[in-house]
């Protein structure tokens, strides 16, 4: 890929940007130019109503394009489809024709619409009242529609827009009263299907199982309209997720504007961090000063940041760098988060599209759907976890025939690095599948029991859960949560049990985060990550505040914190062993072994680290916590310790150069699996008990394990061959948190051997491809 001439708009954006570089710096990595895209218009098809024609012709679209004919087209015939196209290519129109087309032609025919954020589901909900239909009555149900609104919409609506959450918890535990609306469902749209992964997108698969043997109760079998952004597959991963065979859409026929993309790693700096490594300035503020000289060039630009501090932050960066040139830009620049409320977004959707607003600092909340498109610039501030993401994000740069920039500046990790130095890993490799495990007992078994309370499970519907679901069943059943009855399973206590499972997390009651003085409660947290996220003295963020934890009390499911804004970070420290419980897969390759398998992994937190945002550590403070232990699924390879000793390798160097091999595979497995390296964690040893070999263990971090373990297991030798790369691409000498360093690491990042983790991995990847 080449790069344009410099009249090119992104061209000239980069040039203005590395303009403000110091002097012997050269951040970027590689730069690629993205060719503009014409669009592709089909006609009108045959079956649209003159009156749906007509609504969409208002809102200014005179021809459809071709994807949005073709989905349409599937779902009108009855076919459920998934349709995977870029950002801003129109997928709302693709699914709002064939469902209009039905409330028009039919008026007793309803539509359920769900999305997994409220603030998606109001975005498309105003899209459709704008329309001015006649007699279509869509309306919002969801957590926050008043009771006396309810009512209403159970009687009268015919398209409602909902979210998982409420689909679990208040539409099919009283499915009686939805009686009407289910029987005419004619469609069930899921839109951004792709953040339905891990744990969350297993759930939500059970869920959409839920629906449809509800439906079918009432008569209905609804076809299925499913919007992603790209991912490998999308057929496969739909239908995985819907229960139903999927028809994927994936030509894009939109129009695109040519796009300069630059890999951007920031510099290290003069700091030491934790053990003297060195420390890279951070993604942030490299972010904040790009944005900073793109608005002083008047470019429209969006930054995404991982965290919702983060955004504040780099909107407060470059408004402090534009205050020493022009005040007036300063206030042009602005932090966009969750928890605004809704018309505080559209204001600032407004005023970013039209231009009042130069620049905005964001979290994922802008990646889903929200209409904010045609930008000149985008940065990307730290991987955001996936390629769907990535070019999701990347997306919302460039109007139609104009070309623009989008930055990917690298974070102090292990997988931006790979990145940053492997461009092909971006702009050559298909994106991700989604990666979701319905099977996960400890998904079903939850689900299930919703199930029977909703109506009574038989041996016809099971084969829609999985071929677990009969095993599960028969535990429920020991333990007294279902009964067994010649025709089926029945729920047999007073109360549901819904609301007792959490389709966001791993279920159970959740520790309550309650502010100490005013008793508010600002949020929750899985009891399982409790005690390294809310333990005594942590910094927790919520909504762009820090507090500081004064107490947790694990027994009452509590943590009480007070407001606080330190200069400083804590990072926990625990101690972790794992013990093989089944070994599901084994395959020997000379003097090493791969595995897969269920593992019991025991941990506690010992204490914390107080960090500077610079890196410097400032104390660590221990902690008297329980041990805690988790059971779930793990991938792990052993070898032989004469062929690591072969390599020069001493004994007691084995322990540094696996723990550093484990690190930095941890950071590079979400390039394999749609999953964050906090979703997932690792173990390494010499010698390890049930093994009796150096290995090194990568397990899921929920439990049952959400699907990561296995898909590393499937790529183990293009993810063990990225990592050795990845750890080659750094220029520290003994290993930074660019490498093997893990923000993770309960043992504070030692030991850690770089030079002995690239002869462990060589080791292995030289067995993997030798034939035996």
């Amino acid at each position: 890929m080449s790069v344009d001439s410099a009249t090119d708009r992104g061209s000239a954006l980069l040039s203005r940007v590395l303009a403000g570089v110091a002097s012997g710096e050269n951040p970027v990595t590689h730069v690629a130019s993205l060719p503009a895209r014409v669009e592709r218009t089909a006609p009108w098809p045959e079956w649209t109503p003159a009156a749906v024609r007509a609504a969409f012709g208002r809102a200014g679209v005179d021809r459809p394009w071709t994807h949005q004919v073709e989905a349409a087209g599937h779902a009108h015939d009855g076919r459920s489809v998934v349709i995977a196209t870029g950002t801003a290519s129109g997928k709302s129109l693709a699914y709002q024709l064939p469902v209009l087309t039905a409330l028009t032609e039919d008026e007793r025919a309803t539509a359920l619409y769900i999305s997994p954020t409220k603030a998606l589901g109001a975005d498309q909900l105003r899209a459709v009242h704008e329309l001015d239909l006649p007699g279509v009555r869509a309306a919002t149900f969801d957590g926050d529609t008043p009771s006396v609104e309810r009512d209403w919409v159970r009687a009268h609506a015919r398209w409602i827009f909902t979210n998982p959450d409420m689909l679990h918890r208040g539409i099919l535990p009283a499915h009686g009263r939805w009686a009407t609306f289910l029987r005419k469902l004619r469609y069930v749209v899921v839109d951004e299907c792709h953040a339905y992964r891990g744990v969350f997108g297993s759930h939500v698969a059970l869920l959409m199982r839920r629906l449809r043997r509800v439906a079918r109760r009432y008569g209905t079998d609804p076809v299925f309209l499913l919007a992603s952004a790209t991912v490998s597959d999308p057929a496969a991963s739909a239908s995985r997720l819907s229960g139903v065979d999927c028809v994927a859409v994936a030509e894009d026929g939109s129009p695109r504007g040519a796009r300069t993309v630059a890999l951007w790693e920031p510099p290290l700096t003069e700091l030491s961090g934790e053990n003297g490594a060195p420390v890279r300035r951070s993604a942030g503020a490299e972010a904040a000063r790009i944005l900073a000289d793109l608005v002083i060039e008047g470019a429209r630009t969006l930054v995404f940041v991982r965290s919702r501090l983060g955004a504040e932050l780099t909107a407060l960066g470059a408004r402090r760098i534009l205050d020493e040139v022009d005040p007036d830009l300063s206030r042009r620049v602005a932090a966009y988060r969750a928890g605004f409320l809704p018309e505080e977004r559209r204001e600032l959707e407004k005023a970013l599209t039209s231009g009042r607003l130069l620049g905005a600092a964001s979290t994922n909340a802008l990646e889903l759907g929200v209409d904010i498109a045609g930008l000149d610039a985008v940065v990307v501030a730290g991987y955001p976890g996936t390629l769907a993401s990535f070019w999701q994000q990347a997306g919302r740069a460039g109007r139609a025939g104009d070309a623009s920039l989008v930055v990917f500046v690298a974070n102090d990790d292990p997988l931006d690095t790979y990145l940053v130095h492997h461009p092909s890993a971006i702009f050559d490799k298909p994106v991700e599948a989604t990666v979701t495990d319905p099977g996960n007992p400890y998904v079903l078994a939850p689900q299930l029991a919703c199930a029977a309370a909703e109506l009574p499970l038989t041996p016809a519907c099971l084969p829609a859960f999985g071929p677990g679901a009969r095993a599960v069943l028969d535990s429920l059943v020991a333990d007294g949560t279902l009964r067994k009855r010649p025709n089926g399973w029945y729920w047999t206590a007073p109360t549901r049990p819904h609301a007792e499972v959490d389709i966001r997390g791993s279920g159970g009651e959740q520790v309550a985060v309650v502010e100490a003085d005013s008793g508010r409660m600002l949020g929750t947290v899985n009891p399982g990550r409790a005690c390294s996220t809310v333990h005594e003295g942590a910094l927790y963020l919520h909504q762009g505040h820090s507090y500081v934890v004064d107490e947790l009390d694990l027994d009452a499911y509590l943590a009480l914190v007070h407001p606080e804004t330190p200069d400083w970070t804590t990072t926990p420290r625990e101690t972790v062993d794992i013990t093989v419980l089944s070994t599901l897969s084994s395959q020997s390759y000379g003097g090493v072994t791969v595995s897969l398998g269920e593992v019991a992994v025991t941990s506690q937190v010992t204490s914390y680290l107080r960090k500077l945002p610079t890196g410097q550590v400032l104390d660590q403070i221990p902690l008297d916590l329980p041990a805690q232990t988790l059971t779930t699924r793990a991938v792990w390879y052993t070898i032989a310790e004469e062929l690591l000793t072969a390599t020069g390798l001493t004994r007691p160097q084995l322990p540094g150069a696996l723990h550093a091999a484990e690190h930095a595979a941890i950071g590079l497995l979400p390039l394999f699996a749609t999953c964050d390296r906090w979703d997932i964690g690792g173990v390494s040893t010499a010698h390890h008990p049930d093994t009796t070999h150096p290995t090194v263990f990568v397990h899921d971090g929920h439990p049952g394990g959400a699907g990561f373990a296995d898909r590393g297991h499937a790529a183990l030798l293009p993810w063990l061959q990225a990592t050795h790369q990845a750890i080659t691409a750094c220029d520290c000498p003994t290993g930074c948190p660019s490498c093997v360093q893990s923000p993770k690491c309960g043992n504070g990042n030692e030991p850690l051997y770089k030079a002995g983790a690239l002869k462990v991995l060589q080791v292995a990847i030289t067995a993997l491809k030798t034939p035996h």
